[in-house]
């Protein structure tokens, strides 16, 4: 027992060595995981950001009345002017161009008229612009001398450097009372999460543009506390290494935003803007900046309003340090825990989850009520491979074959049928033998169109539902699945052992997977989502099945033309409107007594003879009696007699809304003779 403890201990190891060097170094595609996994924390929450912050747009509004950005500087200068009431004004744009000397004087005196402002600047990797000497000197007087001396002394954190700038005219900046940086960086999978403190440029620290506002507002600097904090005016503000905050996103439309037409128009009262925190910003689209967060797409000036919100409103995110470190050692060390005091899976299993999600719902309710961020994917990760390595050594090394055939088999075949496969094993060698089969195949309708409408983790979630009920409905009843294909199902009867009437068990199959649909269905609708079409199809003739593969890897499947007819009836249900196709050749062998009515001859493509097609209908009284009048009048179709047979199509359709009926309408009107379909396609 010792020696197997021992052994556990040997393997987590690594495990857990693997999991806090993806956690500890942030390796891709992981850390994209992570990362989307913990956005869920914005969803759950329903925090209101400040009132005490106005953004103003030149959005469509504006461009429509002042024309494309820029507007003219005399322009931009009366909007300006409205703000004379506000505390602060941050500028989310760079006048970096000369215009005319009289409209660029009108913009800098409406600018040093405010009480204070903030003129943004851009930091790139690279820039076309030539900066002069006066105007880094003009820069350089916006820059953190207090704070660049604490973090050269303390190492930490370390923040961003940036070769290149995009910065303001000279009057411009000389009228503002500050310069802040508006640039910041995305994550690896693209989307904006965390808000700058600072950037470095020609060896100077620059503020971003909220810390420039704060500063100004509240007349303090910013100072060092540790590595992982900065204070401004008593604010505690927890920072990365690389000197950014996680930001606290808002829903979209709770921020205080206004037209800036409005504004220069004097549709909104001076003292609007008093004591508040006015952020000017573009948002038209091909202008301004459209920035990707985990709350889906939002102007960029936005990212300041947020920041700024969250350390006026409390709302700032604390990261603790090594708890995630923690919760990955604990959950490495779980799965071996469990194994030594329970000996059935199930239990471990069951008691694996649970914890998690006791431990993933306290982590979630201190993010809401704390603002508390704690990764819960690297645990989960870690966890996962744990419980997989753990239960694997749990099982003995040695199996006998048929335990491994049933292992290999139980997702494909009836418990049933597994026993008689692991008595007669040599069904299984490579190669392949003839054999008359039934062919199932069945098909999600549209599901294009479904796919395009939902998130990737939703359509599998979806297609999960779907697939259990379909895969039951075919193993009940005796069949062989044989592969999932997309969406589609595909399935045999009568191999790799017999099953005494494989045409009925098919057809069985086929009812029951409409009646577990229309299950599955009627919990979708109530969960708001759309029901689910499918269509089926079902042929019986003899194939080649068998292992077809190399001797190392190889598949249990079949071929043949009776396959793709099978393939192509399926395709063909959206022609006639029906959920359940058959050939002549499957109806030719039932042994009960479905209902089943003719729909018409197919010469599929390829093929010079042509196939009877019949629909394989529901056993009620109300598939009886559309068969009943159907019969009746496809006989007179048949005849050639085609007003009487439009009228009983077009009773069929009036009452029963009958799909088929539908089809031959048409044909009728058009005086064409019942005959043989030819596809154009496969």
């Amino acid at each position: 027992m010792l020696r197997e403890k021992l052994l556990y201990i040997l393997v987590l190891v690594p495990v857990l060595a693997l999991s806090l060097y993806l956690h500890l170094y942030r390796v891709e595609p992981f850390e994209n995981f992570s990362l989307r996994f913990n956005d869920i924390n914005f969803d759950l929450q329903s925090k209101n950001p400040s009132k005490d912050i106005v953004f103003v747009a030149v959005d469509e509004r504006s461009v429509n009345e002042f024309g494309r950005w820029p507007f003219h500087r005399d322009d931009i200068a009366k909007g300006i002017d409205a703000l004379r009431e506000a505390d602060v004004v941050l500028m989310d744009m760079i006048f970096s161009e000369r215009t005319t000397k009289e409209r660029d004087q009108a913009l800098a005196e409406s600018i040093s008229n405010l009480n204070s402002s903030v003129c943004g600047f851009f930091l790139r990797d690279s820039s076309t612009q030539n900066i002069s000497n006066e105007e880094l000197d003009i820069l350089a007087d916006s820059s953190l001398d207090l704070l660049q001396s604490q973090i050269a002394q303390h190492k930490n954190p370390f923040f961003v450097h940036a070769p290149f700038a995009e910065i303001n005219i000279a009057p411009i900046m000389e009228a503002c009372s500050m310069s802040g940086s508006f640039s910041t960086l995305s994550e690896s999978d693209h989307l904006l999460r965390s808000y700058p403190v600072a950037i470095y440029f020609d060896n100077l620290l620059y503020p971003s543009l909220a810390m420039q506002g704060l500063r100004l507002k509240f007349n303090k600097d910013i100072t060092r506390v540790d590595e992982r904090h900065i204070e401004i005016d008593d604010y505690l503000v927890e920072v990365n290494e690389k000197g950014f905050v996680r930001l606290n996103f808002y829903e979209g439309d709770l921020y205080n935003i206004v037209s800036f037409v409005d504004l220069a128009k004097k549709k909104i009262e001076a003292n609007y803007f008093r004591d508040k925190i006015v952020i000017l910003g573009i948002t038209d689209v091909g202008s301004g900046d459209v920035v990707s967060t985990p709350m889906g797409q939002m102007p960029g000036p936005l990212l300041h309003y947020t920041f700024i919100s969250n350390l006026l409103e409390g709302h700032l995110i604390s990261e603790p340090k090594n708890i995630t470190a923690y919760l990955i050692v604990f959950m490495v060390l779980l799965p071996l825990i469990l194994v030594l005091l329970f000996k059935k899976a199930l239990y471990r299993v069951l008691i694996n989850i649970t914890l998690y999600l006791f431990i993933y719902a306290y982590v979630r309710y201190l993010f809401v009520e704390e603002m508390i961020y704690i990764d819960l994917f690297y645990p989960l990760l870690s966890l996962v491979i744990s419980f997989l390595t753990v239960e694997a050594m749990a099982f003995t090394l040695q199996e006998k074959r048929g335990r491994f055939m049933r292992g290999a088999f139980s997702s494909y075949l009836s418990a049933d049928l597994l026993d008689k496969l692991i008595k007669n094993p040599d069904a299984l060698a490579l190669g392949g033998e003839a054999k008359e089969l039934s062919i199932l195949f069945s098909d999600i309708r549209g599901f294009t169109s479904i796919s395009e409408s939902m998130s990737p983790v939703s359509l599998i979630t979806l297609l999960n539902r779907y697939f259990t009920p379909m895969t039951k409905a075919v193993l009940d009843n005796g069949g062989m699945l044989d592969k999932y294909i997309g969406d589609a199902v595909m399935a045999f009867y009568n191999a790799p052992v017999d099953v005494e009437n494989h045409a009925d068990a098919a057809c069985f199959s086929a009812l029951e997977m409409i009646e577990k649909l229309d299950l599955l269905n009627a919990e979708l609708v109530q969960e708001g989502m759309n029901a689910i079409k499918i269509g089926i199809g079902i042929n019986t003739a003899e194939v080649v099945v068998g292992n077809m593969g190399s001797d190392t890897r190889f598949n249990y499947t079949v071929i043949g033309d009776g396959v793709n007819l099978a393939s192509r009836v399926e395709g063909l249900t959206k022609n006639y409107g029906v959920n359940i196709l058959i050939t002549e050749f499957t109806k030719d062998k039932l042994k009960t007594e479905f209902v089943c009515r003719e729909i018409e001859s197919v010469q599929v493509k390829g093929k010079d003879e042509a196939v009877l097609l019949y629909e394989l209908m529901p056993n009620n009284q109300r598939s009886k009696e559309i068969k009943e009048l159907y019969d009746e009048a496809l006989e007179i179709y048949k005849r050639g007699d085609f007003k009487q047979a439009e009228v009983l199509f077009s009773v069929l359709v009036k009452e029963y809304d009958d799909a088929p009926s539908k089809y031959f309408l048409p044909l009728i009107k058009e005086s064409r003779a019942w005959g043989v379909h030819k596809m154009t396609t496969k």
